[in-house]
């Protein structure tokens, strides 16, 4: 079964948004290791509010935060102590979409662990979430450099948000990456806009 780690070239990108249409298009089910802030409002919840298949199954956060910050940071201030094998993979009989929290460079702990070093631990494969603001191209490629030089599966993109046909051809042309989908902003209803964008990936 596969494992798919969701990352972003930086926060706000949209990986919970494209999280919940992953995990319509593959029925998986999906996992938060960590949730830092708006424990009201979870990313977990906004994925069960998005997808329309009876098979996912959303498993619970490891770490839930109190504070919107950095994972390190809101772990300090809540007095919890993360580390790279201290994560268990949910067990599950079908693919998992494991969403990670920031970029690859955000730090889990204070001992120079990062979400990138979290990722082989508990996934085969990542995907990475592009957004395109000025400096993109930069963060973009960087992240997909990172990626390749500790040797993580990147299978490839997804661009969400509003499109930039320059931009993307320049990240795909220098990256060798394929695009796995992309993704316009939300019109009408989510579950029907989440089952379409859905059924267009490439996965």
């Amino acid at each position: 079964m596969r494992r798919i780690f969701v990352t972003g070239i930086g926060t706000e990108i949209g990986k919970t948004f494209c999280s919940a249409i992953i995990t319509e298009a593959l029925k998986a089910d999906y996992w938060k290791p960590v949730q830092a802030g708006e424990l009201d409002q979870l990313d977990s919840s906004f994925i069960k509010s998005a997808i329309s298949n009876d098979k996912t199954v959303i498993h619970p956060e490891q770490f839930l935060l109190s504070q919107p910050m950095s994972p390190h940071a809101a772990a300090n201030i809540d007095g919890i102590r993360m580390s790279v094998v201290g994560f268990t993979v949910p067990a599950t009989n079908n693919h998992l979409v494991i969403e990670g929290a920031g970029g690859l460079m955000v730090p889990i702990n204070n001992d120079g662990e990062m979400i990138a070093d979290l990722i082989p631990a508990v996934a085969n494969e990542t995907i990475l979430i592009v957004k395109h603001y000025l400096g993109s191209i930069n963060h973009t490629l960087l992240s997909i450099e990172l990626l390749k030089s500790r040797g993580i599966n990147c299978i490839g993109l997804i661009f969400n948000g509003t499109s930039n046909s320059d931009s993307e051809k320049i990240i795909l042309s220098t990256s060798g990456l394929k695009c796995i989908g992309r993704i316009p902003a939300l019109t009408g209803d989510l579950k029907s806009f989440v089952q379409t964008q859905a059924a267009q990936l490439d996965l």
